[in-house]
């Protein structure tokens, strides 16, 4: 029985795993986007920019926020 526990726990973790990974995959592809995006100025030229595209960056940057707080358990998130 022991044995039983053993091998279903190591092939549960071994599925954690992969998820694990897979989500990170994901997690840096789309780091990796929003890279690109800034390098190119989120495809607005420095003479094109107008108010709504400062808010909308203002709104993605708190919403960025909110997921690196969440990493490093800051903000709303830090602990009590």
């Amino acid at each position: 029985m022991r044995a039983d526990r053993v091998k279903r726990a190591a092939a549960n973790q071994q599925r954690s795993l992969e998820a694990f990974l897979a989500a990170k995959a994901a997690f840096e592809a789309q780091v990796a986007e929003l890279q690109a995006m800034t390098a190119d100025h989120f495809g607005a030229g420095p003479e094109a920019v107008m108010w709504g595209h400062a808010a909308s960056l203002v709104d993605w940057t708190r919403r960025l926020r909110e997921v690196t707080d969440a990493c490093h358990r800051r903000g709303e998130l830090a602990p009590g």
